[in-house]
């Protein structure tokens, strides 16, 4: 069997080198058009920095798992071809802002289409609004190649920073597929490959319609409880209660569970706020405006809480950050990746910008490069006020105060006494993702701000 993958970032390198690693008699291809990124791929330095995945590409690169920009060769050689790519959020025409972003999508089933190469199974593996397979499936039907084409729904259920863990053990693998015959068919020729390392009882069948939403919800519901803790930890900072001993005391509840509610600053990263905004643009296109409203409360309860981060810092430094030293601990959205996409520091760093702040920069994973296009800004223009660090203590040196974005492991055994001596004072500390022991770095001397605690 040979495999091919139109994608090769966050979820396209990632699963293929889990299913090479899984299935050596498998050839997998990892295909995509940026150049710099393929080669990336083909060296020690991955374009995406996940614990283990390094490891497993070097262990099959080469052998079973290949990376190439030969889009048309590898289409036309491949009996399945999962399409991977990019589902931003529209910033253009109808639907700006809220809807799905298709064209990298279309524009892989009509380079499909235009190959040929044989019948063929095509997997959805992006993120992708219920129905799009529809759209798939009329432009591969009006090819008139002769070829037949089955389009399979696989939607990825990763975590970034965990993916390879996620990947070797699922909690279940989706697939979904027509109802017919040959649909059900193509649903499990793509479930025997899951099935050479994932229980056959975690892997659920659906029909399409079913596959593609539930991605959708599975995002929407996770951001929920997210932004659901996170009002209660304002509502903990005005009463005196403890946010972490409220999710506790939840969580406990088997109804409910302790899992996602750790509260922060906010969520990040590529999928929940895009997924949310598509749920509800989705929701007003087929007339269900109460729905729609539903979900945005979500982004707009995140949204506050970022806001909300910034204003207790601009309060706690007397209401003026104007020519003040502020260091920036991690910009990646979540600790073990270097995806800031959507990253909380992204609004924070913007904000204190806006106020005259000056920044000190440091994340273990996260390159300047992507920072500055995060930020949207030019660093010459900003040269005085942003400076990129190689260590938290060079960050923290000199500041009147630290920002904790990211729960990196290597912040919680910083040497906070020493930092505190090279820091201004009064010296405050305010941690957006509740990491260190807030008691413990008062009794050291800072002035301490979590959240959903006073």
């Amino acid at each position: 069997m040979k495999i091919c993958c139109i994608g090769a970032g966050y979820v396209g390198g990632p699963t293929m080198a889990m299913i090479a690693k899984k299935c050596p008699e498998i050839s997998v291809t990892v295909v995509d058009l940026n150049d710099a990124r393929i080669a990336e791929w083909n060296t020690g330095e991955l374009p995406v920095y996940e614990p283990g995945l390094l490891e497993i590409v070097e262990e099959t690169r080469g052998k079973n798992l290949f990376f190439t920009t030969d889009i048309d060769q590898n289409i036309r050689e491949a009996d399945i071809i999962f399409i991977s790519v990019n589902t931003p959020t529209k910033d253009y025409g109808s639907g700006c802002g809220k809807a799905a972003d298709l064209r990298f999508i279309e524009s892989c089933a009509r380079s499909i289409a235009r190959v040929g190469g044989g019948d063929k199974i095509v997997v959805e593996k992006s993120t992708v609004p219920v129905r799009t397979a529809q759209m798939v499936n009329e432009m591969l039907s009006e090819a008139q190649n002769g070829f037949k084409y089955q389009v399979v729904s696989n939607p990825e259920f990763l975590a970034e920073g965990t993916a390879m863990k996620d990947l070797e053990s699922p909690d279940r693998v989706l697939i979904g597929g027509n109802q017919s015959e040959e649909g059900q068919a193509a649903v499990e020729k793509v479930a025997g490959i899951y099935e050479n390392w994932v229980a056959r009882d975690r892997i659920i069948t659906t029909n399409l319609w079913s596959s593609e939403l539930s991605k959708l919800t599975a995002n929407a519901f996770l951001a929920q409880r997210i932004s659901s803790i996170n009002s209660i930890s304002a509502l903990c900072e005005a009463t005196g209660a403890d946010v972490e001993e409220v999710a506790v005391a939840i969580g406990t509840d088997s109804r409910i569970g302790p899992k996602f509610l750790k509260s922060s600053v906010g969520f990040g990263g590529s999928c929940f706020q895009k997924d949310i905004l598509n749920l509800a643009y989705l929701c007003r296109h087929f007339g269900l405006p109460e729905v729609a409203c539903y979900w945005e409360q979500v982004i707009v309860m995140n949204n506050f809480q970022k806001e909300r981060f910034v204003r207790r810092m601009l309060d706690a430094m007397f209401n003026t950050i104007s020519g003040k030293s502020i260091a920036i601990l991690g910009f990646a959205f979540k600790e073990d990746t270097n995806d800031a996409r959507e990253s909380p520091a992204i609004t924070v760093c913007k904000r204190l910008l806006e106020e005259k702040g000056n920044l000190r920069i440091y994340d273990p994973q996260v390159s300047k490069k992507t920072i500055l296009a995060s930020l949207e800004i030019d660093h010459s223009e900003y040269e005085s006020s942003l400076k990129f660090c190689n260590s938290a203590e060079e960050a923290c040196e000199g500041t009147h105060a630290i920002a904790l974005m990211t729960e990196w492991e290597e912040f919680k055994s910083l040497d906070y006494p020493k930092i505190l001596e090279n820091m201004l004072r009064p010296a405050h500390l305010f941690d957006g993702r509740n990491l260190l022991d807030l008691e413990e770095m008062k009794t050291i001397g800072f002035r301490v701000f979590g959240i959903g605690k006073i």
